[in-house]
């Protein structure tokens, strides 16, 4: 017996996704702020990810800020008709660069105002409310105004679907007695299970999970273990930690992201790697190392 991806795409509300999608974080400049050094090269990342048949892409206005959209807009407006694209909002970047709390309705919607100009859209497929009550790890704290107001931009026809980041399984059983939520956005990875419970709680619910730092974030996965079930499998060791991930569980949702063309070819030839049931487990071993 094998492990293997399962089923190659999943569901995001009315939107069939395949599940090895793409995340536009690092389009902007350094420390996700700025332009890019290279925005041809960003340009040609995105136009290589839909070529490749990626149609699911994960981004936010405060990526850059607004750097980000705009370089999606420029690159792939029109939008092929099977794209869905996911933002983010609930936070506003400083102007040295730090993260702020933009959480209130008003600011909430102001955000939606952002991403619709600068994606050159009409409406969102889907907005995930980023919760700001612990920047680090998901916290204690009502969202049930913020879920509101969105549900009403949702009745006006500005968005399409509602999901939640950096959030606990109580909150989004709350935001669900106001509006569907299609799918959750936390940290997760071989080394970071602290959502394992949570994973497949939304699985049973059908809903999608979708693991930022999929590859460790800022402080990239490191482990011997890793390694070696990399050289055996003849795989990089990131690529080991994405095929992990879809193996997971059916409803998780990758969008790695990366400034390289060569790169990301290699994030999304994870999705054909198969592991052998005997690394699954010695995989399943990392987060207990210390």
């Amino acid at each position: 017996m094998t492990y293997q991806p399962g089923s190659n795409d999943y569901s995001l509300g009315d939107h069939r996704v395949r599940r090895m999608g793409y995340g536009a974080m690092q389009l902007a400049g350094p420390g996700v702020f700025g332009p890019p050094k290279d925005r041809a090269a960003a340009i040609a990342v995105l136009r290589e990810a839909i070529a490749n048949g990626v149609n699911h892409i994960d981004t936010s206005d405060f990526y850059g800020p607004h750097v980000t959209n705009q370089i999606i807009c420029e690159a792939l407006a029109p939008y092929p008709d099977d794209l869905t694209i996911v933002t983010k909002i609930g936070a506003l970047r400083g102007e040295d660069g730090s993260w702020n709390k933009a959480f209130s309705p008003d600011e909430l919607e102001a955000a939606i105002h952002d991403n619709l100009r600068n994606l050159g859209l009409d409406k969102l497929d889907v907005v995930n409310l980023r919760l700001m009550f612990d920047l680090h790890q998901p916290g204690e704290g009502e969202i049930q105004d913020q879920i509101a107001r969105l549900a009403k931009l949702q009745s006006e026809g500005l968005i399409g679907h509602v999901g939640l980041s950096n959030a606990l399984q109580s909150q989004v059983e709350k935001a669900r007695t106001i509006t569907e939520i299609v799918c959750v956005q936390n940290q997760y990875n071989l080394a970071h299970r602290a959502d394992d419970g949570f994973v497949d709680w939304l699985a049973g619910e059908g809903i999608a999970y979708v693991p930022f730092f999929p590859l460790g974030g800022f402080s990239p996965l490191q482990s011997a273990t890793l390694n070696d079930v990399a050289g055996r499998l003849g795989a990089t060791p990131m690529q080991v930690a994405l095929a992990w991930l879809l193996a997971r569980s059916p409803n998780i949702l990758l969008i790695p992201g990366t400034s390289s063309v060569a790169h990301l070819k290699e994030n999304l030839a994870a999705a054909d790697l198969v592991i052998p049931e005997d690394e699954m487990q010695k995989l399943n071993g990392i987060s207990q190392e210390s």
